[in-house]
C-alpha cells in the first residue's frame, strides 16, 4: 500500500474516520467522524478560533444559517455560475470534473488554434456582411441577428461546430433584446461577438472534447476517444421547506459559509464597536453536489469550512498590504502547529474571477494521492487567500436595496468596503495534518512502529495512563486517579489491556504525545514513568507535577 492508502486505514481502524452510512453500502462523499477524528477536528476548529477571534481585537465571531432565503443565492452568483465542467466515458460512464485530467496545456492550446482558425473565417463573413448591409449607427440587435444568419449559412464550419456556435449566437441575441449584458460601444460590436464566442462554454467545450478524444484516456477503463461533451454541473444541493405537499419552497443548503458573513455586515456594524478594518470570522457545515467526489476526506459533499471575511477601505495599498498580511498569517498558523514547510507553498491563481483583484491558494504537497484517479497527484488547495473587492457586499447590496455602505467616522465618508477573505477546509486541513504527520519507522532489533506526529494541541487524546499490570488492584486504583484527575482538563486515553509495549503502539497510531505508567515503585516514591511519543525516551516525575508538566508541553 502506498501512504494515502495506510493513512485511510489507520483512520479507520483507529476511529478517526469512518465511512457515511457504512452498513448500508455507503454514500460517496459522506464521511463519520469517530472518536479520535471528532477530537482532532474540534481541536484543529478550537486553534483557528483562537487564531482569528481570542487572540485579536479587530476580528469578531458569527455562526450564520446553514439554510438561507433563496435569493441570497442569486444575489451571490451561485445559482447562475456555482457549476464545474463535466465530462463522461461513454464506455464504462464514468463522470469527471475536466480539471481533474491530465490535461497537456500544449497540446490543448493546438487544438484551440484550430477550432478558432476556423472561427475567424467565420467572424470575416460576419464582418463582410455588416460591411455590405449596416451603418456605423446600426442596432445591435440586428447585428445580433446576423451572427445566427452568418452561422447557419457558413461554409467554414462543420455541422458540430455550426449547432455549438448557433447556441451561442441565440444567447446573444436574447441578451441584447432584454438589455441586459449586451451594451458595448457600437463600434466595437464585432469585437465584442467575438470574444463572445471565444469566451462561450459551448464552445470552449467542444474544444475541450476534441483535444480529450485525441490525447486522454479514461482513467477507470483506459478507453480512447470516447468522451462526451463537456456539461456545466450545478454544484448547489437543493432542499425543500414546508409542510404540504405540491407547495413547498425550494431552497439550497449552503455551497459556502461565506455569504452568512456578508448578509450581516450591517448587523456586526450596528451591534458591535468595531471599525474598518476589522473582520468577521465563521466556522460551519458547507454542501456541495460534487461530480467525482474523492481523495478521502479531500472533495466531499458535506464538509466544514473556516473563514475570515476581513473588511478594509477601498484603496489599493490599503487592501494590498492586508492582503499580504493575511497570506503570510495563515501560512504561520498551519507551521505552528506543526505542518513542514517544504509541504507548504503559495500558487497564484492563473485566471481571476471577474470581480477578483488578486487570489492565491495555499497549497499542500500531495503526492501521496496517485492511488486516487479521481483527485490525482501533486500540491492540492488548502486554503484560499482572496482580494473580493466590493463585490459582496454591492451584490447584496442590489439585489437587497438595502444600504451596505460603511461611515467612516474619521473622512466622514460612505463607501462599500473592499474584502478580503481567507477561506479554509477544515476537513482538508484535518486530512493533510494526519498525512504530513504519519511516520513509519525503524527501532532497534528491527522492528517497526507506524507513528502520528501530531502536535499536541492538535493530538485527540494529550496523554495516556496505564497500570503497569490490570490484575493489581493497588497499581489500577492510583492509576485511575492520577486520569480522573486529568480528565477533567484533558481529553485523556485508559488503557489496561496487553503488555506496556502494545500500549506504546496503539497510543502512537492514536498520535498521543505522552503516556504515564503507573507500576510498583509509583506507590512508594509518588512518581510515574512518563513516555514522549517522538522520542521514545522516558523520565519519571512526581506524580504532583503531571499536571503541569502536561501545562507546559501543550501551551
Amino acid at each position: 500500500m502506498d501512504i494515502f492508502e495506510k493513512v485511510t486505514a489507520l483512520a479507520k481502524r483507529r476511529g478517526f474516520i469512518y465511512p457515511g452510512s457504512e452498513i448500508y453500502g455507503g454514500l460517496a462523499g459522506t464521511w463519520d467522524y469517530g472518536p479520535l477524528g471528532v477530537e482532532l477536528k474540534r481541536n484543529l476548529k478550537e486553534e483557528f478560533w483562537k487564531f482569528a477571534v481570542r487572540n485579536r481585537d479587530n476580528v469578531v465571531g458569527i455562526d450564520a444559517a446553514i439554510i438561507m432565503n433563496p435569493k441570497v443565492w442569486e444575489a451571490s452568483g451561485h445559482l447562475a455560475s456555482f457549476s464545474d465542467p463535466l465530462v463522461e466515458c461513454k464506455k464504462c460512464h464514468a463522470r469527471f470534473r475536466v480539471d481533474n485530467l491530465d490535461i497537456s496545456e500544449n497540446d490543448f492550446l493546438v487544438t484551440k488554434k484550430e477550432f478558432l482558425g476556423r472561427t475567424k473565417k467565420v467572424i470575416k463573413e460576419l464582418n463582410e456582411e455588416m460591411n455590405k448591409s449596416f451603418s456605423s449607427v446600426e442596432l445591435d440587435i440586428n447585428r445580433a441577428k446576423l451572427l445566427l444568419e452568418v452561422v447557419k449559412n457558413s461554409k467554414n464550419i462543420e455541422d458540430e461546430e455550426r449547432s455549438n456556435l448557433l447556441e451561442i449566437a441565440e444567447r446573444i441575441l436574447k441578451g441584447v433584446e432584454k438589455n441586459l449584458e449586451y451594451e458595448p460601444p457600437e463600434k466595437e460590436i464585432t469585437k465584442f461577438l467575438i470574444g463572445e464566442i471565444e469566451r462561450a462554454f459551448k464552445y470552449e467545450g467542444l474544444i475541450t472534447q476534441t483535444y480529450l478524444n485525441r490525447f486522454i484516456a479514461c482513467p477507470t477503463c483506459d478507453s480512447m476517444n470516447n468522451w462526451t461533451e463537456p456539461k456545466q454541473f450545478n454544484l448547489m444541493v437543493e432542499t425543500y421547506l414546508g409542510v404540504v405537499e405540491g407547495e413547498k419552497t425550494k431552497t439550497y443548503l449552503r455551497g459556502e459559509i461565506t455569504q452568512g458573513v456578508h448578509v450581516n455586515f450591517k448587523n456586526v456594524l450596528s451591534s458591535t464597536r468595531v471599525k474598518l478594518p476589522f473582520g468577521v470570522a465563521q466556522v460551519g457545515k458547507a454542501f456541495r453536489n460534487e461530480i467525482t467526489p474523492g481523495g478521502f476526506t479531500f472533495r466531499s459533499r458535506e464538509f466544514e469550512q473556516m473563514e475570515i471575511q476581513f473588511y478594509v477601505k477601498p484603496e489599493e495599498e490599503e487592501s494590498m498590504k492586508w492582503f499580504e498580511y493575511w497570506k503570510e498569517e495563515r501560512t504561520r498558523w498551519y507551521c505552528s502547529l506543526g505542518m513542514r514547510k517544504e509541504n507548504l507553498r503559495f500558487k497564484e491563481h492563473d485566471q481571476l474571477a471577474h470581480y477578483a483583484r488578486a487570489a492565491y491558494d495555499i497549497e499542500y504537497n500531495a503526492g501521496w494521492m496517485d492511488s486516487d484517479a479521481s483527485v490525482g497527484a501533486g500540491w492540492k488547495e488548502m486554503e484560499g487567500i482572496h482580494h473580493r473587492g466590493d463585490w459582496d457586499v454591492k451584490q447584496h447590496e442590489l439585489h437587497s436595496k438595502q444600504d451596505m455602505t460603511y461611515f467612516d467616522e474619521e473622512t466622514k465618508e460612505r463607501y462599500l468596503p473592499w474584502t478580503i477573505e481567507t477561506s479554509g477546509g477544515v476537513d482538508r486541513a484535518a486530512l493533510f495534518f494526519l498525512m504530513d504527520a504519519y511516520r513509519e519507522e525503524k527501532l532497534e532489533g528491527g522492528e517497526e512502529r507506524t507513528v502520528l506526529k501530531l502536535h499536541p494541541k492538535l493530538a485527540p487524546y494529550k496523554a495516556a495512563v496505564f497500570p503497569l499490570l490490570a490484575n493489581k488492584p493497588q497499581l489500577v486504583a492510583l492509576a485511575r486517579k492520577i486520569y480522573t484527575d486529568l480528565r477533567g482538563e484533558w481529553m485523556i486515553a485508559w488503557d489496561e489491556r496487553g503488555n506496556i509495549g502494545k500500549r506504546y503502539r496503539t497510543q502512537d497510531e492514536a498520535g498521543t504525545p505522552f503516556c504515564f505508567t503507573v507500576d510498583f515503585d509509583s506507590l512508594e516514591k509518588d512518581d510515574v514513568t512518563v513516555r514522549e511519543r517522538d522520542s521514545m525516551k522516558q523520565e519519571r516525575i512526581k506524580i504532583k507535577d503531571i499536571h503541569s508538566f502536561l501545562s507546559e508541553k501543550i501551551k
